[in-house]
């Protein structure tokens, strides 16, 4: 019997995606009732955009945004020094073998989309 296996650039599976929207709910939850008990993640209201999960769900790759991307300097290393905690918390509310080791790093979709946004408004 011929075995399937994964094209190479098929890109994330059914499983990563549900794995990563969940990290995704629970992890904007946790920051949005500000229950981190971290003063530079409290003080800041903060957007995560995305949740990547690597293919053997060992890994996330979290994409966040400060409101209006200030002080995004100060929150991604208080989020980075924080994972573990955030991951202790998330794993009681997600039902997983093992939890992703997070990661967080800032979402430069916003500032490419305005970038973008203006190019085309220069060709008209």
């Amino acid at each position: 019997m011929a075995r399937r296996t994964k094209q190479p650039n098929s890109g994330p599976s059914q499983r990563q995606l549900r794995v990563g929207e969940e990290l995704r709910h629970q992890l904007s939850a946790l920051l949005m009732r500000q229950e981190t008990h971290i003063a530079e993640l409290d003080s800041v209201p903060i957007t995560v955009t995305e949740v990547s999960v690597s293919p053997d769900l060992a890994n996330a790759h979290v994409f966040v945004m400060s409101l209006g991307g200030a002080d995004i300097d100060r929150v991604l290393p208080a989020l980075n020094r924080a994972a573990p905690h955030l991951q202790h918390n998330i794993a009681a509310k997600v039902h997983l073998r093992r939890m992703p080791r997070l990661k967080f790093s800032a979402d430069t979709g916003f500032d490419t989309a305005e970038h973008m946004a203006s190019l085309f408004a220069k060709l008209t």
